[in-house]
């Protein structure tokens, strides 16, 4: 292979790396046409896609396309062969449909098990073309081409480029509203609390303590001494009559 062209592939393969997750080793989903085409030009196949694709791969193939090759006839024994050597990939189809619409319905709509399609059926890479993410593989002459990127394929990398591109507040459906800052309230700060002396509440309910308990037995002590004190004294009538009866006799 050319160094340019091996280049060209190797930034494809990046392509396909970063915008749609396709790992190594690749799956190549092989299909009836490039299986007899590569036996009768007696090329290594894995070796082309190992060369082609830049990495590992891992051949497989559907039981469809191993029913349209023994369809095909005897002369066909040595593709027959060549795919029973490959992993097999159920397509539960109980019973064997075309090939093309087998890896049709195989790859779907979005191409979400990473397949890199193998095949000579030019309607069927027609029809892949608008599965976006989807390599395609084929045979000109003896030389095995990875076609580029499809429109579809294009597209669908600009669109998640532009998602991941908006903050995250846009790319939701309902933006989260963002709290406003608390403004600081200026003016004199209140004293330190550990510094305030605390208040003695006075118990309402209970015996009273024992400085309030003297404190009331002296104020009634007073109160009784005041008492005393206003009450009017008493003449001593009896003493003085007892001298006058002296000084008589």
């Amino acid at each position: 292979m050319r160094q340019k062209r091996a280049k060209a592939y190797k930034k494809l393969m990046h392509l396909y790396h970063l915008s749609f997750g396709f790992r190594e080793p690749y799956q190549v989903l092989v299909d009836s046409g490039m299986c007899s085409t590569s036996t009768s030009l007696k090329l290594d196949m894995i070796k082309q896609f190992s060369s082609v694709l830049q990495g590992t791969v891992k051949p497989m193939v559907t039981q469809c396309c191993i029913v349209e090759l023994y369809k095909l006839g005897r002369g066909e024994q040595a593709a027959v062969d060549l795919a029973k050597s490959f992993e097999r990939r159920k397509c539960n189809h109980r019973e064997a449909i075309l090939g093309d619409d087998c890896i049709a319905s195989v790859v779907g709509d979005s191409n979400k098990h990473r397949y890199i399609i193998a095949t000579q059926s030019q309607p069927l890479r027609s029809r892949l073309r608008n599965v976006p993410g989807t390599p395609i593989v084929h045979l000109n002459r003896t030389v095995m081409v990875l076609e580029p990127p499809s429109d579809a394929t294009l597209e669908s990398k600009r669109i998640a480029e532009e998602k991941a591109l908006l903050p995250p507040t846009l790319d939701a459906k309902q933006p989260q509203k963002t709290e406003e800052p608390k403004k600081k309230r200026k003016g004199p700060k209140a004293p330190n609390p550990l510094s305030v002396k605390k208040k003695k509440v006075r118990e309402t309910q209970g015996p009273p303590e024992q400085g309030q308990k003297r404190k009331h037995m002296e104020e009634d002590e007073g109160q009784t001494v005041a008492d005393n004190s206003t009450k009017p004294k008493r003449k001593r009538r009896k003493k003085q009559h007892a001298t006058q009866t002296d000084g008589d006799d």
